[in-house]
């Protein structure tokens, strides 16, 4: 029982580094880092590094989010954790 409650927990943490490594590639790589790069490019008449520093992540966010639900609800239903 113990040991599944760590391998729980292992695999929720590699889920949050996970999404949270590709939130701050997004926002402050696309955002920042790489807005040059990406201003070249345009969506809709902006640049498109300046639309990941104002809407792209928020949306990314959103997306990131809802994977996250959609993978706790599979780890819980795994180890028999969800609610009934």
């Amino acid at each position: 029982m113990k040991s599944d409650l760590k391998k729980y927990w292992s695999r929720n943490l590699k889920y949050l580094l996970i999404l949270l490594s590709i939130w701050f590639l997004v926002s402050y790589g696309a955002g920042i880092l790489f807005a040059e790069q990406l201003n070249t490019v345009r969506i809709g008449g902006f640049k498109l590094g300046f639309w990941f520093a104002q809407q792209g992540s928020i949306y990314v966010f959103v997306i990131l989010i809802l994977v996250y639900v959609r993978l706790m609800n599979k780890l819980d239903k795994e180890f028999d954790v969800d609610e009934k």
